[in-house]
């Protein structure tokens, strides 16, 4: 009897590994795919010069409506294929948001280089998150909460600055996101690994805004610091 119990208990464990590395595999492979459309709405904002329409007032009313819109489609659809498909229809929408950005940097004497950096030290920061949240044995889950309340108070200080327009504020606001971003990844990462996320469209979702956002921060505080004017 005990030997039966202990038989099923292995072949549930194997189960529930074979479950885990699948869904890790699958996100990892659509977490590659969406740079595709996330370069090409980038590329089509900045070469059309759609990344200026896309500032000020307009263009956060615009972000923040589409973005929540997206996000409902594809928990909606996340069990089927179609799932995949606004996931990344949203990512292209995403590089279209992120191209005023990246215009802005590319405007340097160096901004090719400064773009190429952040991508290089962002994929770093996911190896090493990666990396961390497989050795990792303890149960993080209780840091999801902490990380929401930075989260929210960071987009308020975003708004707020976005009004102020303090340089200083740019900056305080974009090492903060990447410190809470690169932490979210860790989070998001640790909770596939303890099978906390069994849909790979989900954890798709969570880990690329985890990227986009260690990006933008990193790419921002680069043009800060290492921005050279023509």
């Amino acid at each position: 009897m005990n030997d039966n119990v202990q038989t099923i208990g292995y072949r549930e464990l194997g189960e529930h590994d074979q479950s885990r590395n699948r869904v890790l595999r699958n996100t990892y492979w659509l977490l590659s795919l969406t740079l595709i459309p996330t370069v090409l709405g980038a590329w089509l904002g900045v070469s059309t010069g759609l990344s200026h329409a896309l500032s000020g007032g307009f263009g956060l009313i615009l972000f923040m409506i589409v973005t929540f819109g997206f996000i409902y489609a594809i928990e909606r659809t996340k069990h089927s294929a179609t799932g995949v498909y606004v996931l990344l229809g949203f990512t292209f929408f995403m590089g279209l948001m992120l191209s005023r950005m990246i215009a802005m940097v590319l405007g340097f004497k160096n901004g090719a280089e400064l773009v190429m950096t952040a991508f290089g030290g962002t994929a770093g920061v996911f190896f090493a998150m990666a990396s961390l949240s497989s050795v990792i044995k303890r149960d993080i889950s209780g840091l999801g909460k902490w990380l929401m309340v930075g989260v929210i108070i960071l987009m308020v200080g975003s708004i707020i600055n976005m009004f102020v327009g303090s340089s200083t504020g740019m900056l305080v606001i974009s090492v903060l996101s990447m410190a809470i971003f690169s932490a979210f990844m860790l989070y998001d990462l640790k909770q596939i690994m303890d099978g906390g996320e069994t849909n790979y469209i989900s954890a798709t979702l969570t880990l690329y805004l985890d990227v986009i956002n260690v990006f933008q921060s990193l790419l921002a505080l680069l043009g800060i610091f290492g921005g050279e004017r023509e």
